[in-house]
Parts: structure tokens; C-alpha cells; sequence
């Protein structure tokens, strides 16, 4: 069965000129459900993740503050959204989100968190919309209960995975790979252990054809035993931050090629939905519910 993480503190009320993101964590799982991709029966409600977990990975002081409201100006411009326990809350729940969901994966091959893919957060501070890594934070719960003995991090997002990189600089059994608009936000990158710059602009077929030349070899040298995948759709050539030139089906073709290779080397494989900033929303849903359809498709 496709495990899908869903909860209602995944949407919050946000000043204007935030909102129009936030909206697609609800109208997503409606569209699965509309069309009988998915049931309730699929979806799962996480709850706020315990502290000794995030603290794997952030550190006590960042976390203190951040949980007592006590961020400077400069930490809140950097994060991006204006502060409030609500989005604390929210990112406590995606956290839990992402562990359950690399739990179900081990079980069923594939599990899906609706949002998720908080890429930019470092271990002491809050970047880009995100506050805390979840994926940072998940395969270090893996790693720390013997669930899982080499990580791959497949950051398909087009901003580099930041705080990812930076998080596991050091840690050998987690192998970081991300391909992003090159000249595209964070302007100063950090190390993953393989990065791909793309060029503004680039199409579907040269996009796949990097993805197809390297994510195969990568499996074959590391030899992982577990793959997160950040899925953003902002690769899209309609999206407003993006400033690549993917359509909607080379979106999906790229997500099929992600799936269809971990489902084939059987390696269980969440997946966090990461950004999507296109003018229509109706591009936004259409792509991500791609990528939900293709996991139940290629799965069960």
C-alpha cells in the first residue's frame, strides 16, 4: 500500500505574499484523492516528532531559540517566513513525516510525504523556507537504529541542497548528490559529494540524459541501502524561481527514471515533495500528483 503522510498543520496561515505556496499541501492530496489515485486509507497523520531525534542533528542552541521564539531579526530574514509557533509546529510535524515515511518504505518500497524536502535548514540556523532538515534528520534515524547502513540523498530540487551537504560534510555513510540551476539560489553553494550545476534554461532531454548518466553509476559505486528523494518541481520551465526549461512530462519522465531504477535495485525510497513556484497553481498540483501517480503505478 502507497503510504502517504498528510497533516492538517502542513498548511498555515501566512502573511501576504507567502501564501500562494503553502496552498498546494492541501490541494494536492485532494487531487489524489478526486481522481482515485489514492484513499484515506493511504494517508497518514504524523505528530510532532520527539526532541532527542532533531537533536541528532540541530544543535540545543538553534533549537531552543527557535523553539522559544527568540531568533534574531537577521535569523528570521534569512528563514524566510515571518515567525510563529504555528510554523515551528508545522515543521515538527513534516520531520515525524519524513521518519515514518522512510519507516514505510522499508516496509512497502515507496512512501510519499506530501510536504517535506526542507533541504536549505543547517544544523544551527534556518534558510530558504526551511527551518529544520528533515531529511537530514530522517536518515540520521536510520543510520542511529540500524535500519539502514549507506544513504542516498537524490536532491532533484532545482536549489542546491544546502543544508544537506553541509549537515553531512563528514558523514561517510551518507552520500549527497544534487542537481540544480547552477547560477539559482543559494549563491553560494556548499559540497555535496556530487554536484551538478545546470545551465538556465536546460530542456528535458539534457536534463535526463545527465540524470540517466549518473544516478545509475552512483548507485553501482555506494551501493546504498536507502534513497531519499527531493522531488521539487521547480525545474519547470513555467515556474517563477526556477529558470529551467523542464515541462510537465519531463518532470515526470525524471520521476519515473528515480522510481523505476530504486524499485529495480529494490531500495526502499522516500520521497519529499520539495518546491513548486509556478505562476498556475494547476501546474504546481498536476506535477507533484505526477509523481504520486507514477510511485503507485510503478509499486502496487
Amino acid at each position: 500500500m502507497l503510504k502517504v503522510a498528510w497533516n492538517e498543520h502542513y498548511t498555515i496561515d501566512l502573511p501576504e505574499g507567502h501564501r500562494f505556496p503553502m496552498i498546494k499541501y492541501d490541494l494536492v492530496p485532494e487531487q489524489l484523492l478526486y481522481e482515485g489515485t489514492i484513499s484515506q486509507a493511504n494517508i497518514f497523520s504524523p505528530q510532532a516528532i520527539a526532541e532527542e531525534n532533531l537533536l541528532q542533528i540541530h544543535e540545543s542552541a538553534y533549537w531552543q531559540k527557535l523553539k522559544d521564539g527568540k531568533l534574531s531579526g537577521d535569523e528570521i530574514r534569512k528563514m524566510g517566513f515571518p515567525y510563529s509557533q504555528a510554523l515551528v509546529e508545522r515543521e515538527l510535524v513534516i520531520l515525524q513525516g519524513t521518519i515514518d515515511c522512510a519507516l514505510f518504505a522499508r516496509e512497502y518500497g515507496v512512501a510519499m510525504n506530501v510536504a517535506g524536502g526542507t533541504h536549505h535548514a543547517f544544523s544551527d540556523r534556518g534558510e530558504g523556507f526551511c527551518l529544520l532538515n528533515d531529511i537530514a534528520v530522517a536518515a540520521c534515524y536510520l543510520l542511529q537504529n540500524a535500519l539502514a547502513r549507506q544513504v542516498l540523498v537524490v536532491d532533484l530540487d532545482v536549489h542546491q541542497g544546502n543544508g544537506t551537504a553541509h549537515i553531512f560534510r563528514n558523514e561517510s555513510r551518507v552520500f549527497t548528490f544534487s542537481i540544480h540551476g547552477g547560477k539559482n539560489y543559494p549563491l553560494k553553494k556548499e559540497a555535496s559529494d556530487l554536484d551538478i550545476d545546470l545551465p538556465d534554461g536546460i530542456g528535458d532531454a539534457d536534463y535526463l540524459h545527465l540524470l540517466q548518466s549518473h544516478l545509475p553509476r552512483l548507485i553501482d559505486q555506494i551501493e546504498p541501502d536507502f534513497i531519499f528523494y527531493q522531488s521539487g518541481v521547480d525545474v519547470l520551465a513555467t515556474d517563477k524561481l526556477g529558470r529551467l526549461g523542464l515541462s510537465i512530462a519531463g518532470c515526470k519522465n525524471r520521476d519515473r527514471f528515480v522510481l523505476e531504477i530504486c524499485k529495480a535495485h529494490s531500495i526502499p525510497v522516500a520521497v519529499v515533495m520539495g518546491g513548486g513556484y509556478s505562476a498556475r497553481i494547476s501546474d504546481i498540483v498536476e506535477a507533484h500528483a505526477n509523481t504520486f501517480r507514477l510511485a503507485n503505478e510503478i509499486y502496487f
